[in-house]
């Protein structure tokens, strides 16, 4: 039974999967996985508050069969060499569960208003053997010394699949320039529940660190959120360069009635000061069926608060 509480509050209601960026004129958009799955949206607004109520356009619709044609899912949004692209996953109404990276390109400066066009599905480097042969999705996309990486989830094994983080240089938007490098895989008893999933990556950079949070286990309450750090000054591509955290730095809390946290992005507030996670949580524990079709993972907000060492903290705060 869903409890209503001060911390539960939607920010933006039955959008899970949700990615704010902030362009370098101010401006805000926000994008994300609707519950029927079948097309990507975006908002503008020139606040982060200010998204909760702004006109949502659909940018793109998924095709009725082949590829693209089911389970469109966890869109992002760049600004990349001087143009506008979205990275999405999709299946195919023949094969629902062959979900590989896609790629959509604006035709124009204006996001919102000028067309978008396929690029088809993201291209690894010529010499990988293995990246988006399998399941993959959540590709999200940093820059860091003037270079670009991107960060996915890709499924690999027999029997149990295993749904790890990968990590490569980019060449371009819609390449790779490096091989896959394996960055995180479940190995914790809070990253195995229901199954054993590390996906949903984001990039929180500060004072010369790197914070990779990422999603673990099911979908329902035990999702959880755990992180791996890195120095900037560090090869970002050697697996040693990371740290990963014990335990989640995110998960369930009871008592303020917030649910199976995750899949989050990170996006600055309007003068620059602050860090803020957006996140999607469900408002009850219970869920009747598969959770992945329940639709009610509502985007949420908390402001990054910092410990004394440096790493950043997450706590539910009141919802604005």
């Amino acid at each position: 039974m869903l409890k209503e509480t001060e911390y539960n509050k939607p920010f933006i209601a039955q959008r899970a999967d949700p990615y704010a960026y902030k362009a370098a004129d101010g401006t805000y958009y926000f994008t994300a996985s609707v519950p029927a799955y079948d097309k990507i949206i975006l908002r503008h607004a020139d606040t982060l508050l200010g998204l909760a109520d702004a006109e949502e356009v659909t940018v793109w619709t998924k095709h009725e069969s082949g590829p693209m044609s089911k389970h469109i899912w966890a869109p992002e949004i760049h600004y990349l060499d001087g143009g506008w692209y979205i990275y999405f996953a999709a299946g195919m109404a023949e094969d629902i569960w062959a979900i590989r990276p896609y790629v959509l390109h604006c035709t124009g400066q204006n996001p919102m208003t000028d067309a978008w066009e396929e690029c088809g599905p993201m291209q690894c480097a010529d010499e990988d053997e293995f990246s988006f042969r399998a399941f993959s999705l959540d590709a999200t996309v940093f820059e860091n010394k003037g270079k670009h990486f991107m960060v996915w989830a890709e499924k690999v094994g027999v029997g149990r699949q295993i749904s790890n983080l990968y990590i490569a240089e980019m060449e371009s938007p819609l390449k790779l320039k490096t091989v896959q490098v394996l960055l995180v895989t479940p190995d914790y008893d809070w990253e195995r529940v229901g199954f054993w999933v590390a996906e949903g990556p984001a990039v929180l950079k500060k004072d010369g660190k790197l914070f990779l949070t990422y999603s673990a286990s099911a979908t329902g309450a035990c999702y959880c959120v755990g992180m791996m750090t890195a120095s900037e000054d560090s090869d970002l591509l050697d697996p040693l360069s990371w740290t990963k955290s014990r335990m989640p730095v995110l998960k369930t809390d009871y008592e303020k009635e917030v649910y199976g946290p995750g899949h989050n992005s990170f996006v600055k507030s309007e003068d620059g000061s602050e860090d803020i996670m957006v996140f999607h949580a469900r408002p009850y524990e219970e869920i009747v069926g598969d959770p992945l079709y329940d639709p009610n993972r509502h985007a949420m907000l908390l402001t990054v608060k910092w410990n004394e060492d440096g790493t950043p903290a997450f706590v539910y705060e009141k919802s604005k």
